[in-house]
């Protein structure tokens, strides 16, 4: 099912997808209304339809909608000049940030939970977060190793190596409910420990 082809565009489209977004991302999937979404929107029922003539098409380019505006708020790398250790500290709060966010929890929960209903969401997330960062991961790591500032074999490995040393401890916990949210505290630790192990496997010594 392509569901673009069953979108419709027009004049109170972002209208719609600004109160859908709304209504989601308080209740969640099951508990949003059609009702409910039109009345946030300021939009009539037949209106929405006119748009999305289902509640998961409208929910799928909701997640599409906010997957991209997060991840060009946060997974970006401002300086590709920069050393290692400045790079990777930023590159790791911002992924730390953003798979710790109650957003990012959420769509996740929805990828395993629904991934019958929902198989296009899980790819659309993880285009527009895990493989958008490791894109621009490997392009700086590139940099760096031919600047002498690391010596890496494998960039594509040691990319997804960095990603998954920033999902420790905190990401687990928070999937499974052991705790709530985390504290900055713990995402700074998290993060430090992090850069110091991939600088001590890759690094030079000329960061």
């Amino acid at each position: 099912m392509n569901i673009e082809t069953q979108i419709k565009r027009g004049r109170k489209f972002d209208q719609v997808l600004d109160g859908a977004r709304k209504v989601f991302m308080n209740t969640g999937y099951e508990g949003a209304s059609v009702d409910m979404i039109a009345k946030t929107a300021g939009v009539s029922k037949a209106t929405l339809y006119s748009y999305f003539p289902d509640k998961s098409i409208l929910f799928v380019e909701v997640a599409k909608d906010e997957c991209t505006r997060q991840a060009e708020r946060s997974l970006t790398i401002e300086d590709m000049e920069a050393g290692p250790r400045t790079v990777l500290t930023q590159v790791g709060r911002n992924m730390v940030d953003f798979i710790t966010s109650p957003f990012a929890q959420r769509v996740f929960r929805i990828c395993v939970a629904e991934s019958d209903r929902f198989p296009e969401l899980g790819r659309e997330f993880y285009q527009t977060g895990p493989a958008r960062a490791h894109e621009m991961m490997t392009v700086y790591l590139s940099i760096a190793a031919g600047r002498g500032e690391m010596e890496i074999d494998d960039i594509d490995m040691a990319a997804m190596q960095f990603s998954q040393l920033c999902k420790a401890h905190l990401f687990d916990q928070l999937v499974f409910n052991v705790i709530d949210e985390a504290s900055q505290a713990d995402k700074d630790h998290v993060v430090s420990n992090a850069v110091e192990t991939f600088l001590a496997r890759y690094g030079t010594g000329r960061i």
